[in-house]
């Protein structure tokens, strides 16, 4: 018959009475023999014997004492840069272990009120907790300062300031290197938590890696601008030898930037528009007036893209603003080429008879320029067939107030994007050689497996950097989309193709970056190199942003990797514990019972029993509360389909950043003093 064994962790360490009397009984056989009644060979014998189990029971004894002791205080855990384990067909994601139906039954019996003694604070330590508060400002602070120093040879020092429930990760004490096979990065990894639990710590661990391991690129979108990030990221590329391939764009900073051009390079034309009228709303009636909008700037993008332009925020708002001066444009490449015969003078012609019709009736001029009115009238009567002409006639004949009010709500934007630095940072000159900042793009990085941080400056203007990061998202879904259509050695001269980098993308906060075109990066840019880590604090972030419960679920859905640290919402939590299954755990039930007796000829005037009963309960592996009690700087991650761990991550150890350009360093103070961090909750 099977029997059930039970755990008895959270008790008095019984062994160590055991042990000592085996020591000592070990003592007497090996000092007075005699007494036993023993020879010396059998007292040699049974010392031996007596020596080992008692120091078994020692180690039992000490096991139960280290479960305990890590119930209060777990042992500290730190790394530097360089320590930081890098592997190349894996991922390090810290200390930790495999949660197993043990792990929830050790976590139940921490909850019965008869366990609280193990897992409160000591009464010297409070005491001593609350004499550092009467202390304080008085002339007796030095005692406090020594009684609140986090050093091993403090008697009472602090526990350390990381909140929630410290024995989640303490029920296991052999903890081990918790990693996640490459091959199962390519499905992409969700990393939920709030604010000021450790998301940025973990975000540089695995960077450190992904800039190590050099097989591809590595990108991070930053919207809240984080110097801490920015200087590890430019330290590790430093260490691996790779300063000369790192990029640090910043809206917050244009002078020190280096530039992009969110809409310069595409696949299909059509993209321009869809990057830009994407951050319009479409609720309600703004439906119809984004629809116009992408219109019109398709119009404009087709036209530059024939003369020869290189679309950006600048030109297109110009000729948004006034089609005219494009049309104009347009005619003098078109005519030259399609043009009948003559066609300068019959355009002469028609000029002078618009500049006399102007100047009798100035109410009749529906254009600036006379020769625009000439140039509509002559292509009109051709009949012509070319698709943007005809786009940019019916932009034209299109009533001055009438179009303003159509594109009021794409003005505001564009002007935003090209307002002061910004717009040249968004827009760049490609022909200045003055100008010393780089400019890249996405296909270039990908190629050169460059380092980018691109810094979006959210706290200054949420709507710019939420449009800028946005339309990278758009543009890295078309390149992933070229690539995956036409491979990666596409344009290149024979023989210089290099294997297919692994593009590594870390978006913190990125519910403030995605719009719809995030839906096909993420279920469909695994095929062309794309490892997505994503950052963010709640479920309801991503329907907010999304604005779709449905489309934030497939988002959900197309991330098969989930590291869950401590969040606050019920529904965020059950993203992960309702992927787990129930387990059977044991529970005591003491049942006491007296009868008395009737008979009044038996001697016998009552009878009691007292039972321990063992039942088996079936309850959930984990439960919401268990996430969001975690402490600081730990997760829960649900790994290679579906097997959970419990991690921990390494505290960071301080490198010497004395070896970024003075430039780097002070762009990372100024933004320091702009933007004050809370992820140094271990200090």
């Amino acid at each position: 018959m099977a029997t059930q064994t039970l755990e008895a962790l959270l008790r008095p360490p019984v062994e160590f009475y055991s042990g000592t009397v085996s020591v000592c009984a070990a003592g007497i056989c090996l000092a007075a023999p005699s007494l036993l009644m023993m020879t010396p060979s059998v007292a040699y014998t049974s010392a031996v014997i007596l020596v080992v189990f008692g120091l078994y029971r020692f180690y039992q004894g000490s096991s139960v004492i280290k479960y305990q002791r890590n119930l209060r205080r777990l042992p500290r855990f730190a790394m530097s840069s360089d320590q930081i384990p890098c592997f190349k067909n894996h991922l390090y994601l810290g200390q930790g272990f495999r949660w197993t139906q043990t792990h929830t039954q050790r976590l139940k019996d921490t909850m019965a009120p008869i366990s609280a003694k193990y897992i409160r604070p000591s009464r010297i330590n409070n005491f001593a907790r609350e004499l550092e508060r009467k202390l304080e400002g008085s002339k007796l602070q030095w005692i406090a300062d020594l009684t609140s120093k986090d050093h091993p040879l403090n008697p009472v020092r602090p526990y350390p300031a990381v909140g929630g429930n410290p024995v989640t990760h303490a029920v296991e004490l052999e903890e081990k290197q918790v990693l996640l096979a490459m091959s199962e990065r390519v499905g992409h990894t969700l990393c939920l938590g709030t604010t000021r639990v450790g998301k940025s710590r973990l975000a540089e661990i695995l960077i450190e890696q992904d800039i190590r391991r050099n097989d591809g690129p590595v990108i991070l979108l930053d919207p809240k601008s984080d110097a801490g990030l920015l200087t590890r990221m430019y330290m590790a590329a430093k260490r691996a030898g790779r300063e000369d391939d790192f990029y640090m764009f910043h809206l917050g900073f244009p002078d020190s930037s280096a530039r992009y051009n969110a809409v310069g390079n595409f696949s299909r034309i059509t993209e321009i528009a869809g990057r830009i009228s994407g951050q319009l709303s479409a609720e309600g009636n703004s439906a119809a007036f984004k629809e116009f909008a992408w219109r019109f700037i398709n119009i404009v993008a087709r036209a530059l893209v024939s003369l020869g332009q290189r679309p950006d925020y600048n030109n297109i708002l110009r000729y948004v603003t006034d089609i005219e001066p494009l049309f104009c444009e347009y005619m003098d490449w078109w005519l030259p080429r399609n043009g009948e015969e003559g066609w300068i003078e019959d355009i002469n012609a028609m000029t002078g008879d618009a500049e006399k019709k102007y100047k009798a009736n100035p109410r009749l001029a529906k254009h600036a320029n006379p020769r625009t009115e000439a140039l509509r009238q002559y292509v009109e009567q051709l009949h012509v067939s070319d698709p943007v002409l005809h786009g940019l006639l019916s932009a034209l004949r299109y009533d001055k107030t009438y179009f303003d009010k159509l594109v009021a709500s794409l003005l505001p934007l564009l002007e935003k994007l090209t307002t002061g630095k910004i717009g040249k940072l968004l827009a760049p000159d490609y022909f200045d050689v003055t100008d010393e900042r780089p400019i890249f793009d996405w296909t270039q990085i990908i190629r050169k497996r460059g380092i980018v941080y691109v810094g979006l400056d959210a706290m200054s203007d949420t709507e710019v950097s939420s449009a800028v990061g946005n339309s990278m998202f758009s543009d890295l879904v078309s390149t992933c989309g070229h690539i995956y259509k036409h491979g990666f050695e596409h344009g290149m001269l024979e023989g210089q193709a290099n294997s297919l980098p692994k593009v590594c993308l870390h978006a913190d906060e990125f519910s403030d970056l995605i719009g719809d075109e995030f839906l096909p990066m993420v279920n469909k840019s695994g095929g062309s190199g794309m490892q997505i880590t994503a950052y963010s604090q709640s479920r309801q972030d991503l329907e907010a942003r999304l604005g779709n419960v449905a489309k934030a679920r497939q988002v959900e859905g197309n991330f098969n990797n989930l590291i869950m640290l401590r969040v606050k919402e019920k529904d965020t939590a059950e993203l992960l514990t309702n992927q787990l299954p129930e387990v059977e755990i044991a529970q005591i039930m003491t049942v006491s019972g007296a009868n008395d007796s009737s008979d009044t000829d038996s001697s016998v005037d009552f009878t009691s029993s007292t039972q321990d009963r063992i039942s088996m309960l079936r309850v959930p592996m984990l439960e919401p509360g268990h996430i969001t009690a975690l402490p600081k700087g730990q997760a829960f991650c649900l790994l290679d389909g579906g097997q959970l761990w419990k991690v921990r991550f390494p505290l960071p150890v301080e490198d010497d950043d004395d070896d970024m350009p003075e430039n780097m360093q002070a762009l990372t103070r100024e933004m320091d003093r702009n933007y004050h961090t809370a992820e140094q909750w271990w200090n």
